[in-house]
């Protein structure tokens, strides 16, 4: 079986090593990473991928994927949402849980938009992996966005603090690109 390359859009070096953990194992797919500059939408998150999606489509000029990730807060009904680098540039941690102070609910998820396009001229495809879990006091290493405040359900460690394996099995990324794998295997070589 060949290796197939997928183009992955994006500047952030985390994204790229962790998706490439998942997506790349087995040999399968190897994911190259491109940055290119892609505007900030608005909007509801899978609009904004898919949005995303044929912008870098038509700059690449070939197949693509783009992801969009969220953290989204019950108590204020999925806010910050897609807006979550904004409020974490803004606020830092602390700031992000001080939003949720005057509230018994610190339930939150954690959401992962994949959209994938075959080109220029195609629709792209999306596919959403969501992580429920609780937004806690800063742990762990700050080195990856909001994953030190982000306890996933069932574990006692925050994102941050989980050893890669661990987080690459149970993360809203790993199970959009499960969902993506799943269907860049039905595809012609």
């Amino acid at each position: 079986m060949s290796q197939r390359s997928v183009t992955f859009v994006t500047g952030n070096a985390k994204k790229l090593e962790e998706v490439n953990a998942i997506l790349g194992a087995g040999g399968q797919f190897k994911v190259i990473g491109k940055s290119i500059d892609l505007p900030e939408l608005q909007g509801e998150t899978a609009d904004i991928s898919v949005e995303k999606c044929r912008i870098a489509a038509r700059q690449i000029n070939g197949p693509v994927i783009v992801e969009d990730t969220c953290l989204c807060y019950n108590a204020l009904k999925g806010l910050p949402g897609p807006y979550i680098k904004w409020f974490l540039d803004r606020l830092g941690h602390e700031g992000l849980n001080k939003l949720l102070a005057g509230y018994e609910d610190k339930s939150a998820y954690a959401l992962c938009t994949f959209s994938y396009s075959a080109g220029p001229d195609a629709n792209p495809i999306t596919f959403e992996g969501r992580t429920e879990g609780k937004i806690v006091p800063a742990r762990g290493p700050n080195n990856f966005g909001w994953d030190p405040i982000f306890l996933p359900d069932g574990f006692n460690e925050t994102f941050a603090e989980m050893n890669k394996e661990t987080k690459n099995a149970i993360s809203h990324r790993s199970r959009a690109l499960a969902k993506l794998r799943e269907y860049l295997e039905t595809l012609p070589q």
